[in-house]
C-alpha cells in the first residue's frame, strides 16, 4: 500500500479509504441488516493489505454500519485513522451531543480521529457552523473525544474556496471523479492550504464501474474503466486519501491492487484523458446541458434527470449504470420526478430550453434506449 499525509493532521493515510456505506446487507427494508459475516472478513482483508482508513456515518446501512465498523475496528484501532459524521444542523445542543455520544458508543472507541459536519455547503457553514457547531466541534476536540475538524462538503467551487479561506476544516471530503471535476481549483487551494482532501466517489457512485468502448483502453496498459478511474483521483497530488464505498470481497482486492501500484499515470496520459474528456463534455452539452430551465414540467417529468442518464449511456457508453439511474426515478417515497411516458408533449418545456432542443422528441429517444435497450 501507498500512503501519503492527511493535510496539517499530520496523519499518514492509505492512499486507498474504506468507505463503509455500501456493506453487504441482508433482509429487507427497515429491518435490513448488515451481513457480519461477509462484511467484517472484508474490512479485516482491506486492514490486512494495509488500508488505514476507514469512514462511516450515523445513517449507513440502515444505521448499521458504525456498528460494524466498530466491531470490525476491534484489534486494529491503534493502525486505523477512524471517519465519521455528525449530521444535525439545528440549534439543541443536546441533539448535536447526543450523536456524538451514540457514535462512541456504536464505534466502541473512546475517540473519533476524523470528526465530520456531515454533508456542509456554503450556506450551512455560515448558517450553522460559524456560529454555533464549531464551538460544539472545539469543545468535543478539547475533552479528547474527537481529534480532527473536519467537513463533507456538496456544493460548487466557488463554496468550496470560500470554505478552504475560513481555515476552519482539517480536512475536506467531496466529490470527485473522471466524470465530476468541477472541484478541483478548490481542491488545490485546499492542498496548498494544508487541507487534506479525501475523495469520495472516485468510481462516481459505481457509474465508472461498467464496461465503455469510449473510456476503456483510453489510456494504454489501462483497459478496465474503474482502474482508470481510481488511478485518475490518486493521479492528482492534492489528493491524500481515494474514497471508495467496496460492497464486495474482489472489489476490495482490486481496490488494494491497483492503490498498492506505484506506477502513477503519466503527465501525457492525464493530458489525454483530459482531452478526451472535454471533447465527451462537448459531445454531451450538444445534448443537454441541465441548466433545469426546462422545470417545473406539469407533468412532474425529471427532464434533467433523464437527460443526464441518457448523455451517460450515448456519450460515455455507460449504459448499465444510465438504465439503473432512469429505472430508480420515481422509485423512493422522496422522489417525484416521473419518467418520460408521464410526457403529455404540451411543449412547454421547449419554449423555455435556451438551446431549443427538441425536447418531447429526445424525452421519447430516451425513454427507448433506457427501457428497452439489452446491455451486455
Amino acid at each position: 500500500m501507498i500512503y501519503r499525509t492527511l493535510g496539517r493532521t499530520g496523519l499518514q493515510v492509505s492512499q486507498l479509504g474504506f468507505g463503509a456505506m455500501r456493506l453487504p446487507m441482508i433482509g429487507e427494508g427497515a429491518e435490513a441488516r448488515i451481513d457480519r459475516d461477509l462484511a467484517i472478513p472484508m474490512i479485516h482483508r482491506a486492514f490486512e493489505a494495509g488500508v488505514t482508513y476507514i469512514d462511516t456515518a450515523v445513517g449507513y446501512c440502515n444505521q448499521d454500519s458504525q456498528r460494524v465498523v466498530g466491531e470490525a475496528l476491534k484489534g486494529w484501532r491503534d493502525r486505523i485513522v477512524l471517519s465519521t459524521k455528525n449530521h444535525d444542523y439545528g440549534t439543541d445542543e443536546k441533539i448535536w451531543w447526543g450523536l456524538l455520544e451514540q457514535s462512541l458508543e456504536r464505534l466502541q472507541v473512546s475517540s473519533i480521529d476524523i470528526y465530520n459536519h456531515h454533508g456542509t455547503n456554503w450556506g450551512s457553514y455560515t448558517e450553522h457552523v460559524e456560529p454555533r457547531l464549531s464551538k460544539w466541534m472545539r469543545q468535543a476536540q478539547a475533552q479528547g473525544l474527537i481529534k480532527h475538524i473536519c467537513c463533507s462538503f456538496h456544493d460548487n467551487n466557488e463554496a468550496l474556496l470560500k470554505l478552504v479561506a475560513s481555515g476552519y476544516p482539517s480536512v475536506i471530503t467531496l466529490q470527485y471523479n473522471l466524470l465530476d471535476r468541477q472541484l478541483e481549483e478548490g481542491i488545490a487551494a485546499a492542498h496548498a492550504a494544508g487541507i487534506g482532501i479525501v475523495a469520495m466517489g472516485p468510481v462516481a457512485g459505481g457509474r465508472l464501474g461498467d464496461a465503455s468502448a469510449v473510456l476503456g483502453g483510453l489510456v494504454p496498459g489501462i483497459e478496465r474503466v474503474p482502474e482508470l478511474a481510481l488511478r485518475f483521483v490518486l493521479a492528482n497530488p492534492a489528493v491524500s486519501v481515494a474514497l471508495s464505498g467496496m460492497g464486495t470481497l474482489p472489489m476490495v482486492e482490486e481496490n488494494v491492487r491497483i492503490c498498492a501500484d506505484p506506477i502513477a499515470l503519466s503527465s501525457a496520459d492525464r493530458d489525454a484523458i483530459d482531452a478526451h474528456l472535454k471533447r465527451l463534455a462537448k459531445m454531451a452539452n450538444l445534448y443537454c446541458t441541465g441548466c433545469n430551465y426546462c422545470l417545473p414540467c406539469p407533468q412532474g417529468v425529471a427532464i434533467p434527470r433523464i437527460f443526464e442518464y441518457y448523455n451517460r449511456g450515448r456519450v460515455y457508453d455507460l449504459w448499465a449504470s444510465a438504465k439503473e439511474g432512469y429505472t430508480g426515478i420515481g422509485a423512493a417515497a422522496w422522489d417525484q420526478g416521473r419518467k418520460a411516458d408521464a410526457c403529455t408533449t404540451c411543449g412547454a418545456c421547449e419554449t423555455r430550453c435556451p438551446q431549443h432542443l427538441k425536447i418531447r422528441e429526445q424525452l421519447t429517444a430516451a425513454a427507448a434506449a433506457l427501457t428497452h435497450m439489452v446491455v451486455s
